[in-house]
């Protein structure tokens, strides 16, 4: 099973938030061989996150660490621009092939990447944000968790 981790899930394990439970929970019951996938996108918020609030060595060493237990995705190609723009089109309510249920929808151009990553490599898309929702089943499959 191929899993794209969003950046508040890679956020959670940084934190060791209690999320980390019942992802695990989860990647276990799904059963099989798993890859966890990002991208230089994700990395790059959680970076970005780090120095906005002054992270310490430690904390940078554990972002840094992140790429030993997942697979960074660093390159846009062709598949992925396409299917950024389809699902930008598909949010907006203006791609001719596929309908929105529901009123049109404004993504942060980051998630547009992210979406358009995880379709692009089959993977089910884990993360705790809501702006994913309306692409489960038409451009993948997300799993949405909550944070408590």
């Amino acid at each position: 099973m191929r899993y794209f981790l969003d950046t508040n899930i890679l956020l959670a394990y940084l934190r060791k938030h209690q999320l980390v439970n019942t992802l695990q929970t989860y990647f276990e019951d799904e059963g099989g061989p798993s890859q966890m996938f990002t991208s230089a996108v994700c990395m790059g918020e959680l970076r970005s996150i780090g120095v906005r609030n002054n992270w310490g060595k430690q904390r940078m060493a554990a972002l840094n660490s992140l790429k030993d237990s997942v697979l960074i995705t660093t390159e846009l190609n062709e598949p992925i621009v396409e299917r950024y723009a389809e699902i930008d089109a598909f949010s907006q309510g203006r791609l001719q092939n596929k309908q929105l249920k529901g009123s049109a929808r404004n993504m942060g151009k980051n998630d547009l990447w992210i979406a358009a990553t995880a379709s692009v490599l089959n993977a089910t898309l884990i993360t705790t944000d809501r702006d994913f929702d309306h692409l489960n089943s038409e451009f993948l499959n997300v799993a949405r968790f909550e944070l408590i």
